[in-house]
Parts: C-alpha cells; sequence; structure tokens
C-alpha cells in the first residue's frame, strides 16, 4: 500500500486538491484526499513524494491513425488550398510507400512511444489494414483498434458485408464517413458494433466541402470522387438545413456508442441531437487548424451537457501528435473555456467517449492506477493557476 503525495492532485471529477495525495494498492485507487487525512487513515503505509508535480489521471487520445505515421512529412509542408486536395496527396503518398511494411510499422511503434511518454493512458486508433493490432503489445496502456471500412459505390456493399461477416468478434469495425462509405454499409457496421458493444468512431461534419455533399450532392467532394470512380449518385442527400449528424441519425447511426469525429460544420439544432442521443463528440484542433477546415463549437457541446473527448488524428494532417499540444491550441481557439473543461475534455471526456470511464479518466476509487505526474515550473498559489499552467505547459514537462 502506498500514499502518494503532490503539492497539486487533480482528481479531475472533482476540484483540484493542494496537498493532496491518494492510496493505492495493487494498481487501483483506495482513496484520494488530502494527504493529512490519508496519513492519519492509513499511518502505515509506504510514502512516495512527487516534489513540485501535479498529479492527474493517464490521458486519453480518442482519435488517431498509428499506420499513416510515416507520412509524417506531409504536416511539415504546407496544406494543399482545398480539403480534397489534401485527401487526394495523402492517398498518393501512401500509394507510394504501401510495401515498405517495416518502416510503416516503425513509424507507428515510434508515435506509440512517444504517447506513452507523454502520459498517454488509452488510445483509440483507426486503421485501414488492421495493423494497430500488431502493435498492443509495445504499448503500457488500453490500445483499442478499429478498423476503418470505405466504399460509397452501391455495388460495392455486398462484397462488404461479407469481409464484415468474416471479421474476428474482437475486432471493432467502423466506416470512414458519411461522404466515403455507402449508407447500407454504414448501417451493418453500426448494427454489428451495437450487437458486440463496440464503440462507433466514425469523421463526421469535417469540412465544409462534406456539408455541401450531403446537402446537395454537389462542390469539390462531388468533383473528387468522380474523378476516382467512387460517385454513383447512390448517395441521398438531405437537402438544405441537412447536415452530417442529421444524416448519421436519419440512417439511426447515433446512440451513446457512437463517437463523432471532428463535428466542426454542426449546427445549433444537431448539436442538440448529439445530446438527445447520447452521441459523443471528439475534437481534433491540431488537425483541423492545419487543414483549415475551421473551429469547433465547443462553447456549444458543453452548453448541451456534452464533454467532448480530445484526440490528435495523424501526423498527415497534424505537425505533432501530442494532446498537451491540443490542450493548448483549444485554448488559444477558444479563449474563454475553462482549462479545467479542457482537461477533462482530454482524460474523462475520452475515457466517457471510448466507454472506459470505469477504468480511466479521473483519480477516483476503484479506479485504475493510472496517474501521472506532471512537473510545475512554478509552483501556483490556487487551483485556477495550476490548471492554467498544465494546459499552457504541460507538454514542456510532462
Amino acid at each position: 500500500m502506498i500514499i502518494h503525495r503532490a503539492p497539486w492532485l487533480l482528481p479531475i471529477s472533482q476540484p483540484p486538491i493542494a496537498n493532496g495525495g491518494l492510496v493505492v494498492q495493487a494498481g487501483r485507487i483506495l482513496a484520494v484526499g488530502r494527504f493529512a487525512d490519508l496519513r492519519r487513515s492509513w499511518p502505515r503505509a509506504e510514502l512516495v513524494d512527487h516534489p513540485d508535480t501535479a498529479l492527474l489521471p493517464g490521458l486519453i487520445n480518442a482519435h488517431t491513425h498509428l499506420e499513416l505515421s510515416h507520412l509524417a512529412y506531409l504536416a511539415q509542408q504546407p496544406a494543399p488550398p482545398t480539403f480534397t486536395g489534401w485527401i487526394a496527396r495523402l492517398l498518393a503518398e501512401r500509394t507510394k510507400v504501401a510495401t515498405d511494411d517495416a518502416a510503416i510499422k516503425s513509424a507507428a511503434l515510434q508515435v506509440l512511444a512517444e504517447q506513452q511518454a507523454q502520459g498517454v493512458a488509452a488510445i483509440a486508433d483507426i486503421s485501414n489494414t488492421g495493423l494497430t493490432s500488431e502493435l498492443a503489445a509495445g504499448f503500457n496502456g488500453s490500445l483499442l483498434c478499429c478498423k476503418e471500412y470505405l466504399g460509397l459505390r452501391a455495388q460495392a456493399v455486398a462484397a462488404h458485408l461479407v469481409q464484415l461477416h468474416n471479421e474476428s468478434k474482437e475486432q471493432a469495425c467502423t466506416g470512414h464517413a458519411p461522404y466515403s462509405t455507402h449508407p447500407a454499409l454504414l448501417r451493418a457496421l453500426k448494427a454489428r458494433a451495437n450487437r458486440l458493444g463496440h464503440v462507433f468512431p466514425i469523421h463526421t461534419a469535417e469540412s465544409a466541402a462534406e456539408i455541401e455533399l450531403l446537402c446537395t450532392g454537389n462542390g469539390e467532394m462531388r468533383n473528387f470522387l468522380e474523378e476516382r470512380g467512387f460517385w454513383d449518385g447512390s448517395l441521398q442527400m438531405m437537402g438544405q438545413g441537412g447536415g452530417s449528424v442529421k444524416y448519421l441519425h436519419q440512417h439511426g447511426l447515433l446512440d451513446s456508442n457512437t463517437v463523432c469525429v471532428h463535428c466542426v460544420h454542426v449546427s445549433e439544432e444537431e448539436i442538440a441531437l448529439l445530446g438527445e442521443t447520447g452521441a459523443k463528440v471528439c475534437l481534433c484542433p491540431g488537425s483541423n487548424r492545419y487543414l483549415g477546415v475551421g473551429k469547433a463549437p465547443v462553447s456549444s457541446f458543453l452548453r448541451h451537457g456534452i464533454l467532448p473527448a480530445l484526440g490528435t488524428d495523424s501526423l498527415t494532417s497534424n505537425p505533432e501528435v501530442s494532446l498537451w499540444r491540443e490542450m493548448r491550441l483549444l485554448s488559444e481557439d477558444h479563449p474563454a473555456l475553462h482549462p479545467a473543461d479542457i482537461l477533462r475534455m482530454a482524460t474523462l471526456g475520452g475515457a466517457i467517449a471510448l466507454g472506459v470511464d470505469k477504468q480511466l479518466g479521473s483519480l477516483e476509487v476503484g479506479k485504475k492506477a493510472a496517474v501521472i505526474a506532471v512537473k510545475l515550473d512554478r509552483m501556483p498559489t490556487n487551483a485556477t493557476e495550476v490548471l492554467e499552467q498544465l494546459v499552457w505547459q504541460g507538454e514542456q514537462h510532462k
């Protein structure tokens, strides 16, 4: 039995505790509170002191693509002027190095190691190839691999359904996005996810081009799909006033196991719909900034009782895979956001979205002792100061 003591303890599920501590035994949290109270209750427990630090739960990266890590050079270049231009560049570069499995795996492992070093306790990874399942042994945390299905043409749906039927029950599966996966296939993927109790993450309302396609059937996304032979006219348009969230709801895809990733271009009505259905939201501010697709309406999510998760997306659309950086960028983009809410998104919000909040995301009795210690540059005098320092400088002292 060990008591961990620090100048500041951030349980996340309650306000920061000055001169706090937590009692840990066999990898589980037995108690959380003021150190003096814990020492009186457990006088013989071993003491581990963490001077000049803040203790908080491990971070949760709710959205990334590890198998694209070998293409990190793409986000070191200026982004193409259009969203579909970036997709085209990504597909072209991925095709060039598709056969270099060793390089792909090595780059993914490097990013995974960096995530662990940054204090990430759980990751939700989206994969087309199933590579992530080979990486789990190299990560001292929870690594959820979700296999992604693409295919908008109606005549390809049957073949995809056969493939889906043959998937292992342990393999979580999802669709890529409303503009790239046929609605019949999306419905089958969602039904399977619900039947097996799997989370269902899907790219949603990331770009204005996506909304234009779903509403009118026109625009740069339509041109992109036609040029590559992916368009067959079977996609049903929403008409004016539609949107990606409404599209997903129309096809019965929104519930508490659905994670809508990005959610930049969503209306107030759609945000209310997300809240009513219990669907989760994952924000990726770093990727959104690089691609220039806009900023998600974070305050509106919070106002509707939705605590978003945070994700880094991949190194093809984000110069750095770091949740600490995502927190800082989110604060830059939304100065009115309280740092406590931002930290909640990077921890408990992610855990709730991935369905692991009974084990991770906050420091509470019975949960796993997945705790990180962050060195404080200067000793805060109050709770707001420690929260601000973690959001703005945490990545420098992790």
